[in-house]
């Protein structure tokens, strides 16, 4: 049995539950999103605080969100590799919960399967098992950020996950597909070809990373606004 043969089964068996699981684990955490700030509507706080507790709770959301954004671009056009799949991954790493750290990763291979399967009608090869090997070292780096949230640590984390995107994904392409001699010659070829998608690829890394990290930040401040509203309120 080869590999298009072997992920064909994953797929008739697993993934369908895979994606429901994850559709499923979204909705609870927006549920639970969703029920705190009804809790907090309807309680006693003032204003500012109110509106500084549900800022709060949105945070927790945002890696749930911005994975499933990365999940929905999958499906969008995204010129030469321009998506916030890297950016998604470190940032689910860095503020998702531990426990669930599985679920990105597990989707997003579900995700692969049923795209190559059934959308683009392309035969399985192995090189997309060192992909899905990416996708977990990704989510592992993201977890060292949430000790060392600095810019430059984030800048350096998406630098690294540009950069061994292009290597892996075209190591594998050469090693496992008919494209290139399996030569010295053939893999540098391999890696010239890939250098304007390593380009947009690092652009986009760096872009949506830069957006995701800051906007917890951006609310984190702006729950601080309110609370201080809030205080001098009482005062």
């Amino acid at each position: 049995m080869d590999f298009d043969e072997v992920v064909s089964k994953i797929i008739e068996g697993h993934s369908s539950r895979v994606i429901l699981q994850l559709a499923r684990e979204t909705i609870r955490q927006a549920g639970i999103a969703a029920e705190v700030a009804l809790y907090l509507a309807g309680s006693r706080l003032t204003e500012p605080a109110l509106r500084a507790t549900i800022v709060n709770s949105e945070v927790i959301m945002l890696p749930y969100v911005f994975f499933v954004f990365a999940l929905v671009a999958r499906f969008l056009p995204h010129p030469w590799g321009f998506t916030p799949l890297a950016a998604s991954l470190l940032f689910f790493g860095a503020r998702g919960s531990r426990r669930q750290l599985w679920l990105p990763l597990v989707a997003l291979v579900a995700f692969d399967l049923v795209l190559t399967k059934f959308v683009w009608v392309f035969p399985f090869t192995w090189d997309q098992a060192v992909v899905w090997g990416w996708y977990a070292a990704i989510l592992w780096l993201g977890t060292r950020l949430s000790k060392n949230p600095k810019p430059v640590w984030i800048v350096g984390a998406s630098l690294t996950s540009s950069v061994s995107f292009f290597v892996v994904s075209n190591f594998g392409t050469w090693a496992f597909q008919n494209m290139y001699p399996k030569t010295l010659a053939g893999l540098m070829t391999c890696y010239t070809m890939g250098l304007p998608f390593f380009r947009r690829g690092l652009e986009g890394d760096l872009l949506f990373t830069a957006a995701m990290f800051a906007t917890p930040v951006l609310l984190h401040a702006l729950s601080g606004a309110f609370r201080k509203e809030s205080e001098q309120a009482a005062v």
